[in-house]
């Protein structure tokens, strides 16, 4: 790490340079006085280093990052340097604000807010070169980024062959039995840009931004939790392609154009198994206090119960909003309480996952720790037996002034659907009135 004279002298205590202007006047060796103040100027980086700038500080400005997904794959994202401790990372519409930043040495460490993974990335002049890290998945990914590029995706072809514009009816891993899902591709074109997301039963895959190029889609995004990339060939209506998260996950998928084509209606996925009408548990909260629907807290009052883990980006949108409503209606008998699954591996870490997404939302109703070290949904539904299944993270269960489950909603569509978080807005506020209406 090289540091300027003038930023030496700078950052030097008022003891230390009155030291050095002494040692100059001094009818002395002039070698001795100058081996005399270097020896200063190098016990005081030592010391004092923490308060300089660096030579490698991140230069403000747009950068283009791109992650190491496959052996053939990267993908790319832009994000830009606003201030030495500030930055925001782009998709599409989106804007992450991230202040969580360090410098060690040559490194720098950065981590987008409620999440767990980081990059970590050694400075050199206008590069950036290290990994994204999920230490509780044990998922380390290959990262770089340069300064001054604005581009997300490099383009071979300037004019598009297609326009993926409108829906598709899409499947992915078409050829599992295992892994084999349906979803609903929702897209914009203007030009060769595209914009837009993928909705499955379980939530959506937040924004996506990327090019047409020829006759590939190409997509991504990365919100500090979830890698995701989207190449597909398009011909003739009808789209192939490759989908992968970070690079430990790849499927491939296949979509239609079909602007009549809807997923399954989100309020019968899951249901009681037959014989529960009521939901029963009791889990701790942040501070160790067990927490149980029957408590005082919950009585007369409609609640909604979040299944759901800090780890979840459908559910961190899913807090967002939920943090809105309740606020806005702190006069109605209304609450809410979440109950977090956490793969954080020990319970301190789960704990502090929590309390970092209650303060970074903003979140004034309690947020309950029923499991760590895994976010198994078969482990999770053996937590809450009285469910057919827990398909999704995050559910919502809605439960009356009585205390009888009324309806359960899996998955959650979030910002990037569009008019599909309208009309979920909208249905979600006209459901809790009619719950509060009853006697």
């Amino acid at each position: 790490m090289e540091l300027s004279v003038s930023v030496i002298f700078s950052n030097l205590p008022e003891w230390m340079f009155v030291r050095i202007l002494s040692l100059s006047r001094q009818r002395c060796n002039k070698i001795r006085t100058m081996r005399r103040i270097w020896a200063i100027l190098w016990m005081c980086t030592v010391l004092y280093g923490c308060g300089f700038e660096m030579s490698e500080q991140l230069m403000e400005g747009v950068w283009r990052a791109e992650l190491q997904v496959s052996n053939d794959e990267v993908l790319p994202f832009n994000f830009e340097v606003t201030s030495p401790h500030a930055l925001k990372i782009f998709n599409a519409e989106e804007v992450i604000f991230v202040t969580d930043i360090k410098f060690e040495n040559d490194t720098v460490v950065f981590r987008a807010p409620v999440f767990e993974g980081y990059v970590k990335a050694v400075v050199k002049d206008s590069t950036l070169t290290g990994h994204f890290v999920k230490e509780s998945l044990d998922r380390v990914v290959p990262f770089s980024a340069e300064f001054g590029n604005e581009t997300r995706f490099e383009i071979e072809n300037e004019i598009p062959e297609a326009n993926v514009g409108g829906q598709w009816e899409a499947v992915f891993s078409p050829d599992s039995e295992e892994d084999r899902y349906i979803a609903k591709g929702v897209f914009e074109q203007t030009g060769a840009k595209v914009t837009g997301t993928f909705r499955t039963t379980t939530g959506d895959y937040r924004y996506l931004e990327g090019v047409m190029d020829g006759n590939t889609m190409k997509l991504s995004t990365f919100d500090g939790a979830h890698a995701f990339l989207f190449k597909a060939e398009v011909k003739d209506s009808v789209m192939n392609g490759m989908f992968y998260s970070g690079n430990h996950w790849k499927e491939s998928f296949q979509a239609k154009r079909n602007d009549a084509f809807e997923l399954p209606d989100a309020n019968v996925l899951t249901f009681l198994n037959e014989g529960y009408d009521a939901l029963e548990f009791t889990f701790p909260d942040t501070e160790g206090r067990q927490v149980s629907l029957s408590d005082d807290r919950f009585k007369d009052k409609v609640v909604v119960v979040q299944i759901m883990g800090t780890w979840c980006p459908n559910c961190l949108d899913e807090s967002k909003y939920y943090t809105e409503f309740y606020d806005s209606n702190a006069e109605k008998d209304i609450e809410f309480v979440a109950i977090a699954f956490e793969y954080a591996k020990t319970k301190e870490k789960a704990i502090e996952s929590i309390k970092r997404l209650k303060e970074d939302v903003g979140m004034h109703y309690p947020v309950l720790l029923a499991q760590y070290s895994t976010s198994s949904k078969t482990k999770a539904q053996e937590k809450l037996p009285m469910l057919n299944h827990v398909l999704s993270y995050p559910t919502s269960i809605f439960v009356d002034r009585k205390g009888k489950v009324r309806k359960i909603h899996t998955g959650f569509n979030g910002p990037a659907t569009g008019q599909k978080f309208t009309e979920f807005k909208m249905e979600f506020s006209t459901y809790i009135n009619m719950l509060l209406d009853e006697k």
